[in-house]
């Protein structure tokens, strides 16, 4: 069972950093990363950790320790729901990125690195994307539809 939920976490998080990455950014198309992919990928990490917690009891579950965290990972359905934790949240820092990026007026070709690397490494891209964007945020440099700062 928790072969088949990485595998589709892993199916739904790919196809949501394609639309990301390689689609026109229309509302449909944000809307459906957010929901089809940020929200689904979400709920199957709220009801995999749910049943694990109830079908357990939670009492020997510890986040507090490097030994506790080790002994959740150890399992099939620790992997499977820590990995979906990683692609939700990793997903939802693409968008806001891809939307931050566009805001600011970034050309797409230029933020593709950016989301590649936070596809693959959430965090260390997150950070780049934070460091370039900071110039252009400060400045109030960046080209937008809007009239007020994306971020």
């Amino acid at each position: 069972m928790w072969q088949a939920v990485f595998s589709l976490a892993n199916l739904v998080a790919l196809a949501a950093w394609v639309v990301l990455i390689a689609l026109p950014r229309k509302p449909l198309a944000l809307a459906s990363v957010l929901y089809a992919g940020v929200a689904l990928l979400c709920l199957f990490y709220t009801v995999g950790l749910v049943t694990v917690l109830t079908r357990g009891g939670g009492g020997g579950v510890d986040f507090t320790t490097v030994e506790g965290v080790r002994s959740i990972f150890a399992t099939d359905a620790g992997v499977a729901i820590g990995w979906t934790h990683y692609l939700a949240l990793d997903l939802f820092a693409g968008l806001w990125i891809a939307r931050d990026a566009d805001a600011k007026g970034f050309s797409r070709v230029f933020q593709a690195p950016f989301l590649v690397a936070t596809f693959m490494a959430g965090p260390l891209g997150l950070l780049a994307w934070l460091i370039v964007r900071e110039r252009r945020a400060r400045a109030g440099g960046w080209t937008s539809k809007r009239k007020t700062p994306a971020g």
